[in-house]
């Protein structure tokens, strides 16, 4: 049996490790994601570790009944008060699910860099092991903001308009960074910008500058999160929309939505997003079929544009008649106020059904990659 290889149990059900925390800002949304995940898939019957990547990277295995329950993200600041075994570096906890038979899939949980953007996947394709979701390329573009919206735009796709600015460009020039930032919201005929760390999710570091008197807070806040900030144009009235993709290139893709959320707040900022009963969500928004159709083919068009795998959530800013694509994001949240598992529930799914889908989508990935190893035969000699 080679490394890696999937294998189900007695059960039928194949063996998943869930990877969660991680070493990023959005650690505690990954802990409630991560553990939902885990507690799904138990239900659906699959033998389920889970293991917590803690602010420095260190791996912990959680005991193997560990549930979260009403336990606050703070709680896993502290591995060892849960019972769990470590702390193990990131080689020797990649050997570890190297050589566990039978060879487990892992269900990355893990949001914002180094469980979205390709490392951790970069990890596990180097010990051949099955993971859930997009591969290391298409995870980088769409962890990226900026090289996304370039994608998008050069195939046509209609993108909120942004500058990029980075860290050392606003050390070394802060005065031609202000005015230019200025040209450009005065070019758009909106004075307002959104300003956001261009490698981070869940709205993490992200600020919406009303006039250019805000505008530096809002970038050293991005850059506390990313040496590259992003800033957009402010899109007035826009709708929040989202659209749920399961699938890939060896099968018709499902498409869900698109969802809509009502912010509580001014823009759908962190609190909005995850504090209870702040804002409004809707698995099913209020768009016509027309819009519906296009809405869609935009999400399709820029899944298939990264070589998005698995499942995504893409999200659109729609303005009267205007729809934008805003961003793609190929891990999204399973908090119990996440649209992205939920919107499935159109196609019959349930939240563990959805879980358990993406884990069929990473073996059968996997095992169509199974068979392509290299001999002495194989190289042009």
């Amino acid at each position: 049996m080679t490394a890696g290889t999937a294998r189900t149990t007695p059960g039928g059900r194949p063996p998943v490790v869930v990877l969660l925390g991680g070493p990023s800002a959005e650690h505690d949304v990954s802990i409630v994601s991560g553990t939902a995940i885990a507690a799904a898939l138990a239900e659906e019957g699959h033998p389920v570790e889970q293991v917590l990547i803690d602010l420095d990277g260190r791996w912990w295995w959680l005991p193997p009944v560990h549930r979260r329950e009403d336990r606050p993200a703070a709680a896993y600041d502290d591995p060892v008060a849960l019972g769990a075994e470590g702390p193990l570096t990131v080689g020797a906890a990649i050997d570890r699910l190297a050589a566990t038979r039978p060879a487990p899939v892992v269900a990355i949980a893990l949001h914002g860099p180094f469980g979205e953007d390709g490392t951790v996947q970069a990890l596990l394709e180097a010990a051949g092991l099955a993971y859930t979701g997009s591969g290391v390329a298409a995870s980088a573009i769409g962890m990226d903001k900026t090289l996304f919206k370039r994608i998008c735009r050069g195939i046509g796709l209609p993108v909120v308009d942004w500058r990029e600015v980075s860290a050392a460009r606003w050390g070394s020039d802060p005065a031609a960074v202000r005015d230019e930032l200025e040209s450009f919201a005065a070019g758009s005929g909106e004075t307002r910008l959104m300003v956001k760390p261009a490698r981070l999710g869940s709205s993490v570091g992200m600020t919406l500058v009303h006039d250019s008197s805000e505008l530096d807070g809002a970038l050293d806040t991005a850059f506390r999160h990313d040496t590259l900030a992003l800033v957009e144009t402010y899109v007035p009235g826009a709708r929040d929309l989202e659209v749920a993709i399961i699938g890939d290139a060896r099968g018709p893709l499902e498409l869900y939505g698109p969802g809509e959320i009502v912010s509580g707040h001014e823009f759908y900022d962190f609190a909005a997003k995850y504090t209870a009963g702040l804002s409004e969500t809707s698995t099913r928004a209020e768009v016509s079929d027309r819009e519906r159709a296009t809405i869609l083919k935009i999400a399709r068009d820029a899944y298939r544009a990264i070589g998005g795998e698995g499942f995504a959530r893409v999200d659109f800013l729609v303005a009267g008649e205007t729809i934008l694509l805003s961003e793609i994001n190929t891990i999204p949240g399973f908090t119990p106020i996440s649209l992205f598992p939920t919107m499935p529930a159109d196609g019959g799914y349930t939240f563990g059904a959805v879980c358990s889908r993406i884990v069929d989508l990473a073996v059968a990935r996997h095992e169509a990659r199974a068979g392509r190893r290299l001999t002495p035969a194989d190289l042009p000699r």
